[in-house]
């Protein structure tokens, strides 16, 4: 993975805030370019310079630290068959109690993870969205980075400290 840096002719002035900075850096995304919406979302969110970028022929992988998670997207092509993924692990497993581990994540599912939801990769539970670039516009990127990276974050600890390590 290779280090992104935003390009500061992206940046916003300091005067506004987070939404309308989130707001003028997708305008000058364009819609048919869903890297660079990924990036500028990315570069609005990530902390310390943490993110990177892996190209392959499988398509592109970023990774950026979001509060106290590290946040997964990838982008498995750019036709309209191929998919955004994005997803945050926020404990690993096997946990304590996971019959009731699981039964307060389907619970939050249903109430309150939008369009993300709880799932289970790679012995850890994460939390993720998907979607295929059919009809996607860069406001659906932005929010489903977001909500993604927000929802990790906000739950990772309380999860850990209640389910942590059987």
């Amino acid at each position: 993975m290779t280090s992104y840096q935003a390009d500061p002719e992206t940046v916003a002035t300091q005067s506004l805030s987070t939404n309308e900075m989130i707001d003028e850096l997708l305008d000058s995304a364009t819609n048919d370019d869903p890297v660079a919406v990924i990036q500028t979302v990315i570069a609005s969110l990530e902390e310390d310079d943490s993110a990177m970028v892996s190209h392959t022929q499988e398509g592109h992988l970023w990774k950026f630290k979001y509060g106290s998670v590290e946040v997964f997207v990838q982008l498995t092509g750019l036709s309209d068959d191929d998919t955004l993924t994005i997803w945050s692990a926020v404990l690993k497993l096997p946990a304590k109690n996971e019959a009731q581990l699981m039964r307060k994540l389907m619970e939050m599912n249903w109430s309150g993870t939008f369009e993300a939801c709880f799932g289970i990769f790679d012995e850890q539970i994460v939390v993720l969205a998907s979607r295929t670039l059919a009809g996607v516009t860069p406001g659906e990127i932005s929010r489903l980075i977001t909500i993604v990276a927000t929802i990790a974050d906000d739950n990772d600890d309380a999860l850990q400290s209640e389910f942590g390590t059987a």
